[in-house]
């Protein structure tokens, strides 16, 4: 065995002795520092081994989270050889050799050769340069050249603290954005999201430029720290320590990424377990979240200390707010510390007076460390107490700061003791793709955007929802409904109906009358039927408006259910809403509004509904030239089936296919438009009826890596059928480019010459996360009496290919498609088809049997 070879032996046993000490529960706290230690040991004796007389005159230095000694076992290796000024250029073979030997060791290695004066150099205007050397510690050599470099590059040489401080705060309110401000994601990194180790080391670096603490501890001798933040900080840093010791230990390598696909095996290795309610998954990262929470309050609470001491005037002659508060340097503060623990009110009115003096920049870094120290004040008798009562409403109904404080409370823990159910949801996620944020972070999300529909200068967002929300004359009960619309996830049961329970006991308790307290809580209890009705049912179907019409009851309640449906869906995941959704859940508070005006007592005529689209289509279809004549040839082939399916303009667009078409000969056609309200496209199949398209369509639209979100699938007269398909793009929103529209219509073209067995298959894999999930596939029927039709509800795990599947089940079965409504939640697909056997007529039960066979064995359990 060589030496080199030995090294790397002896570095490898030391490895797995760390990862046996941490599966056996060893203090993680011990762990990095022991790896630093073993790869100290590993460098000095390569350095001797290869270095030769350079270990006398060249230093071995280690830098960065090295040179702080914490190591885990995939970090970078950041060493500087630090050079004297007569180096002689003929000893490079033996800084080569060294290098050369680190890579053997299978370390990750950053190296760099300098000597003082080019690290002086570098450092000058490099903050990362100088941030790493700020860590500078000796492995090995002359420590004269370390000092050396030390002293040259320290504040009162280059980068002073105040300069420091500044860049700092920019790179972390840079990197913060990256991660849309929030640690919230449901995959988090454990490094650099906000609230992560970085933020840590972030208080590190500023403490050291300026007071030359070594350690976080030192800084409570520093009075910036008090005894009880310093253990929380470093108690914080020891989960995410073991959470970051455990993510190298699990993938073999450096990964700071909570992915979804090793969120299930870190939570097992970390020791938790599946409870009744929360999953073993859930309670790791609700801990973890509420750590990077209250780490993100230390961070904000002593950069702002250090932007006090360092950047402003510390005697600054205090403006009185009232008897209670003043005004230092922007920011709110406390006249004296005893003022909570006299008026315990006042942890309320401090939110209050932030949203009557906008100017104010926040609240003073002191004043938040005496919150989190009266945290207790917030107790039964202070959330019964009726001025406390009147404050939160007066909070609710401020004219400005609305979100931006209910986001300060639950940052400084507020909100959740004076909301205990909001307490108990702070940091829950759900294990699943459809949420993208936790339930607490979520439903913030939602007040935020009921908040920007009642602001004007948000009405180029959503003008409707706009338009609605700005009339309301009790926009709090919006807000209200956000805030517990969601507020029991996580208790078992429908958190819907345990929710309206909460909600109202809430509302009657601060003041609001019955009639408020009620709508509040009808909001929570019915908040998902807008969005599943228009998404699973057929809303131009007259029979579910009158339904729907009927739930709602009036108008009123119909217009908060508007806004805080869109609010909701909006603040679930970004990435999930489009203009199609957007335009079918105008369309079902368009039709329903019309309902309701016409009076319950009056339900929706088909026959006036049907008029009235032909009306439309017929005076659009006239203003672009076409004629009486050309409309009436065309409109022979379409029955009031079709006309109820489609809305006006849709029919106009069709009419105007057929009518340049031969409809009475045997040709078929396709044509493309992009979706009126943006995203999208639109295709329309002129194909004969025995051609049933949608395994095909499905299959060349899943391909190409869209979605179909609608389809419609009626006969004509004349033995033909035209199909309507919406699908969108998952990845992008607004216009689809022109050569991908082309590309789209040339393979639905080519579908034209083929039989109903060619498919075109789909190749595409499924996402990296939905490979972690398992969604047992389930099959429902039942009968659509109003349309005399067989309803299947599909409910399986989301792939590529999912509905093409589906499409060859129906052929296989003898089963023909008339509408299928596509709902995707995340990792599963919650789909509807209305179905007909190959006479029109619903499915038997042996039929239904049959098919969902079928489905069961294309489909399988999972994906």
């Amino acid at each position: 065995m060589t030496q080199d070879t030995s090294v790397r032996s002896s570095l490898e046993a030391d490895a797995a002795a760390l990862g046996q000490r941490f599966s056996a529960g060893d203090s993680v706290v011990d762990l990095v520092h022991a790896r630093a230690r073993s790869v100290d040991e590993a460098l000095a004796e390569l350095w001797r081994l290869t270095a030769g007389d350079l270990v006398e005159s060249v230093a071995l230095v280690a830098v960065g989270g090295y040179g702080r000694g914490e190591l885990h076992p995939g970090s970078d290796v950041d060493i500087l050889l630090l050079l004297p000024d007569d180096f002689d250029s003929g000893d490079n073979d033996k800084l080569s050799a060294f290098v050369t030997g680190l890579w053997d060791l299978g370390l990750e290695i950053g190296h760099s050769v300098r000597t003082v004066a080019q690290c002086v150099e570098q450092a000058q205007d490099d903050l990362s340069v100088v941030t790493t050397l700020m860590e500078s510690r000796l492995v090995t050599g002359p420590p004269e050249l370390l000092d050396a470099m030390q002293s040259a590059t320290a504040p009162d040489r280059i980068w002073p603290s105040d300069r420091f401080f500044a860049e700092k705060r920019k790179e972390q309110i840079a990197r913060h954005r990256r991660y849309d401000d929030t640690g919230y994601n449901l995959e988090p990194n454990v490094k650099g999201s906000p609230g992560g180790l970085r933020d840590i080391q972030m208080i590190g670096w500023v403490a050291k430029r300026h007071f030359g603490c070594r350690t976080l501890a030192e800084l409570v001798d520093h009075a910036f720290l008090t005894p009880g933040q310093r253990d929380r900080l470093l108690e914080g840093q020891a989960f995410l320590w073991r959470v970051r010791f455990a993510l190298h230990t699990l993938t073999g390598r450096r990964e700071d990424r909570i992915l979804f696909d090793h969120q299930i095996a870190l939570a097992k290795m970390l020791g938790y377990e599946d409870a009744t309610y929360t999953l073993a998954v859930e309670q790791m990262m609700q801990r973890y979240y509420r750590t990077v929470m209250d780490l993100s309050r230390l961070n904000d609470i002593l950069l702002q200390l250090f932007e006090e001491a360092i950047l402003m005037d510390p005697d600054a002659a205090p403006q009185p707010v009232n008897e209670r508060f003043q005004v230092r340097n922007g920011y709110l503060q406390t006249v004296d510390e005893g003022v909570f623990e006299r008026e315990p009110s006042a942890l309320l009115e401090l939110f209050l007076l932030l949203q009557q003096n906008p100017d104010i920049r926040g609240v003073s870094a002191y004043t938040v460390g005496l919150i989190k120290r009266n945290l207790h004040l917030i107790d039964d008798g202070f959330r019964q107490n009726p001025r406390n009562h009147r404050l939160f409403l007066s909070i609710l109904r401020a004219p400005e700061g609305v979100t931006h404080e209910l986001k300060r409370m639950n940052l400084y823990g507020v909100l959740g003791l004076y909301l205990p159910a909001f307490g108990r949801i702070v940091g829950r996620m759900q294990y699943d793709l459809f949420h993208a944020y936790t339930v607490d972070e979520h439903t913030l999300f939602v007040v935020s955007n009921l908040r920007r529909f009642a602001l004007e200068r948000f009405d180029h967002e959503f003008p409707d929802c706009s338009q609605i929300m700005q009339r309301l004359e009790k926009p709090e009960i919006a807000y209200l409904s956000g805030l517990f619309h969601d507020i029991a996830k996580g208790r078992g049961g429908d958190h819907s109906e345990l929710g309206a329970v909460d909600a109202e006991a809430f509302c009657l308790e601060h003041g609001m009358d019955q009639a408020d307290a009620a709508t509040v809580a009808w909001l929570v209890r019915h908040h998902l039927a807008l969005s599943t009705t228009a998404q699973k049912q057929d809303i131009g179907d007259p029979d579910v408006i009158n339904e729907f019409a009927a739930l709602v009851g009036d108008q009123l309640h119909l217009d908060y259910l508007y806004v805080l449906t869109i609010a909701d869906v909006r603040g679930t995941n970004p990435k999930l809403w489009n203009s199609w959704k957007a335009s079918l859940f105008r369309g079902l508070y368009q039709e329903t509004s019309r309902a309701l005006n016409d009076g319950l007592e009056h339900p929706v005529d088909p026959e006036q509904l049907i008029g009235e689209k032909r009306g439309k289509a017929r005076a659009a279809l006239a203003d672009s030239g076409m004629s009486g004549a050309d409309i009436d040839r065309v409109w022979r082939l379409l029955d009031d089936n079709y006309i109820l399916k489609h809305k006006s303009d849709e029919i106009a667009w069709h009419t105007r296919l057929l009518a340049d078409a031969d409809t009475d000969a045997t040709a078929s056609l396709v044509d493309l438009r992009r979706g009126p309200d943006g995203d999208g496209v639109e295709a329309v199949l002129y194909t004969p009826r025995v051609k049933r398209t949608f395994a095909q369509v499905t299959a060349v639209v899943d391909e190409l890596g869209m979605s179909i979100v609608d389809a419609r699938i009626v006969p004509l007269k004349n033995d033909f059928s035209l199909d309507t398909y919406v699908f969108v793009d998952p990845e992008e929103h607004g216009d689809i480019d022109e050569t991908r529209l082309d590309k789209v219509r040339a393979m639905l073209t080519g579908i034209l010459d083929k039989s109903d067995e060619e498919i075109v298959p789909v190749t595409r894999a499924p996402p990296r996360q939905a490979r972690m999930f398992s969604t047992r596939t389930e099959v429902d029927f039942s009968r659509d009496e109003s349309r005399d039709r067989t309803l299947l509800e599909l409910v399986a795990a989301d792939r590529p290919g999912l509905l093409s599947k589906v499409g060859q089940a129906f052929i296989a079965c003898g089963v023909n498609i008339e509408a299928a409504k596509i709902m995707t939640i995340g990792e599963r697909a919650e789909d509807v088809f209305y179905i007909t056997d190959l006479s029109g007529k619903p499915l038997e039960e042996d039929a239904e049997r049959r098919l969902g066979k079928d489905l069961l064995k294309r489909l399988g359990d999972q994906a």
